[in-house]
């Protein structure tokens, strides 16, 4: 597969990062398997959320495949992404996607998927796709969960400004963190609502562990845009965000994070 386009890529993105003094912190990066596959299940919250994870991914030696949506291979960047090995995934026929990635597991790669299937704009994991847990239960590969935290605060989802989508931040000095969860087993008579639901709630544990370091937090008073409302900041709740939030009906909903009972129940409002 392409890997020398893979490195030339990885290379050009370190001096990026360096250009822009971004630190990137990774935790758990034990947990993805040095050889053989493994499914990569993350949280979404910026547009750049894969440079990081796959970035977090070579601590292992891993190049990692991901899941991304279709309409970038509209995009000059088509090619290099074909060629790194990247699956397209059409959001309405996904069919195509899972193919071709469970191939990519039994080739012994690691494919990476955001199973929100978007980016939350309330900052919390939203809605789930079971497409990711249905490919580590046919081919036996572990479930890695992964939480991404910093790249909002880059590039990411908002409200237009004077008509006029949010820009990418070239502000020196980011921070961002990446942690793995240890690996979720998924058997091949294991329920996938069931298990997509422990997923949601090891996913929101992981997210909010990194939104609560003392460097994420908002300062006093500020009207933090980039931080969700259940932990101080000021982005729209879940209840706001399902507005703008762009969900495929497929998706199942969240019995984790803020608005559910303890018991895993939405709350009834």
């Amino acid at each position: 597969m392409g890997d020398r386009t893979y490195d030339l890529t990885i290379a050009l993105g370190r001096v990026a990062l360096r250009a822009l003094d971004v630190t990137t912190r990774v935790r758990g990066a034990e947990h993805l398997p040095r050889t053989g596959p493994a499914v990569m299940a993350s949280v979404h919250v910026g547009y750049p959320d894969f440079l990081f994870v796959g970035k977090a991914g070579l601590e292992q030696g891993r190049h990692v495949r991901f899941l991304c949506r279709h309409d970038i291979w509209h995009s000059p960047v088509a090619a290099p992404m074909t060629a790194m090995g990247h699956v397209p995934v059409d959001r309405e026929a996904p069919a195509a996607a899972y193919l071709q990635a469970r191939r990519l597991l039994r080739a012994g790669e690691v494919v990476c998927g955001f199973p929100e299937a978007g980016i939350s704009w309330s900052y919390t994991v939203r809605s789930l796709m079971r497409g990711l847990p249905a490919l580590a239960r046919e081919t036996g590969a572990p479930l890695v969960p992964v939480a991404v935290w910093g790249t909002q605060r880059m590039w990411s989802v908002g409200l237009p400004v004077d008509g006029r989508k949010p820009a990418p931040s070239l502000r020196r000095g980011r921070v961002v963190d990446v942690s793995f969860g240890e690996p979720m087993r998924v058997a091949p008579e294991d329920d996938l609502v069931t298990t997509t639901r422990r997923l949601g709630h090891v996913l929101t544990g992981l997210l909010e562990d990194l939104q609560q370091r003392p460097e994420h937090r908002p300062r006093p008073g500020e009207r933090a845009v980039w931080h969700p409302a259940h932990l101080g900041g000021a982005a729209p709740d879940r209840e706001a965000a399902r507005a703008w939030d762009s969900v495929p009906r497929a998706a199942l909903a969240p019995t984790w994070g803020p608005g559910t009972e303890p018991g895993g129940r939405a709350r009834l409002r």
